[in-house]
């Protein structure tokens, strides 16, 4: 991840980039209503707002995903397409990181872990007889092992920090940039799965605790805002289950390519987290959903906007880490670091990409 240097995306699981290409699209267009043109989803802000920018109030947003989210959404179905559906062999239960003590161990014993061992705690498709807990992306035996988190879990915390990025936290407020709805295949919900994955685990928490209270009294717009999932009969034209049933075969391998589209202009076809042709972590390969190229994006306008010097400031950062350690982000991390620490436990941040710059001559340049 070192080498990504902000250039590569990390993680392009359907939902992660349709989240990162919405982004990108309300990037788009906060510079476009900031250049006095008329948007059907984002407004200006009234002067005594701490973001330039919020998406109106009559907006509600829905994601449809024609197969059921990885991780512990989809544990049931996973169960259920086993030829032997009785649990593999459990792992010992997951070490808490943030205090090296396992169930079990007594409060006076400490684990010490390597990043290795926590990377083997976080479970892919792996011992499925374990519900509720945080899981990384599946891949195969032989792949490298990631820390990127499974998209039941990062959809389950977008439920308390909105769709927005960080970057884009600082423009838009987050208070109407919650998911409403998701909406499913009915061939692809198991309602105790996501009724486990993101209600119940992370429901109990807040609701015995006070946090969610002082997340409303302090201005950030950040707040618990679960979605619906609902189920449709409509099969989408490139599913799994269509694109297997028009072949003829009962299996068929996922292509690796991922396609990015956003309502105002962005069409890329996606190869190992570059845009396709371009060699690996070249700046020149970035995607426009990369990190690097956000961020480019959002100093640029930054710059222009006129009453709001304190975003500005933020994004003025030298490197993409110290942008998100900003003060104007203190809400969001209090967010973050308390789901984390309750609903999401075992939780092992992965602080690879986040150290690269951005050159002074690219600070006002539009990617």
């Amino acid at each position: 991840m070192h080498q990504a240097n902000g250039n590569a995306i990390h993680d392009w699981h359907a939902e992660v980039l349709a989240v990162r290409s919405f982004n990108r699209f309300l990037l788009d267009e906060c510079r476009n209503v900031h250049q006095g043109h008329p948007s059907a989803i984002l407004q200006a802000s009234s002067g005594s707002d701490m973001h330039p920018f919020h998406i109106k109030d009559n907006v509600r947003l829905h994601m449809y995903c024609s197969e059921a989210p990885c991780g512990d959404a989809s544990m049931e179905l996973t169960m259920a397409a086993q030829d032997d559906a009785s649990p593999w062999d459990t792992c010992p239960a997951p070490v808490d990181p943030s205090t090296g003590i396992g169930p079990g161990t007594g409060a006076g014993t400490t684990i010490v872990q390597s990043q290795q061992q926590q990377q083997q705690l976080l479970l892919g498709r792996a011992n499925f007889s374990q519900l509720g807990v945080v899981r990384r992306k599946p891949a195969r035996g032989d792949a490298p092992p990631t820390l990127s988190k499974s998209c039941s879990d990062k959809l389950t915390l977008k439920q308390c920090t909105s769709l927005l990025s960080s970057l884009l936290s600082t423009l838009v407020s987050p208070s109407n940039a919650y998911l409403a709805t998701l909406i499913l295949p009915a061939s692809q919900y198991s309602a105790a799965g996501c009724q486990r994955a993101f209600d119940d685990r992370i429901a109990e928490p807040l609701l015995a605790a006070a946090h969610h209270r002082v997340w409303s009294e302090g201005g950030g717009g950040y707040r618990f805002s679960p979605f619906v999932v609902e189920t449709t009969e409509e099969t989408f034209a490139f599913s799994r289950s269509a694109v297997a049933g028009r072949a003829g075969a009962s299996r068929i391998a996922p292509s690796n390519l991922a396609a990015a589209w956003t309502g105002n202009g962005v069409e890329e076809t996606i190869l190992g987290g570059v845009v396709q042709g371009r060699k690996p972590f070249e700046e020149k390969g970035a995607s426009r959903m990369s990190r690097r190229l956000l961020f480019i994006s959002a100093r640029g306008l930054a710059h222009d906007l006129v009453g709001h010097d304190h975003v500005g400031v933020a994004l003025s950062s030298d490197t993409y880490q110290h942008a998100k350690d900003s003060d104007l982000l203190a809400d969001r991390r209090r967010v973050k670091d308390y789901i984390r620490q309750s609903a999401l436990r075992g939780w092992v941040r992965n602080r690879g990409d986040s150290s690269f710059s951005i050159p002074k001559t690219a600070q006002t340049r539009e990617s």
